[in-house]
């Protein structure tokens, strides 16, 4: 697993931009606020009512499929 849930959201989006998507499937959309900034995606899925395990999997999901094509 490349993306763990204590990493920054921002920090995921820079490192592995095919992630975008899969924060807006779950209605993470929000990139610019404050919060992205500081909070870790646990964090985010909380606030959210997330599945956390679920979002992480289908994060690194995308990641995986990024970097085979």
């Amino acid at each position: 697993m490349v993306i763990t849930k204590d990493m920054s959201i921002i920090e995921v989006v820079q490192l592995y931009p095919a992630t975008i998507e899969i924060f807006r499937k779950y209605g993470m959309g929000c990139f610019g606020c404050a919060a992205a900034r500081f909070e870790n995606i646990e964090q985010g899925a909380a606030a959210h009512g997330i599945d956390i395990d679920a979002l992480v999997a289908d994060l690194n999901k995308a990641v995986h499929a990024a970097k085979n094509g």
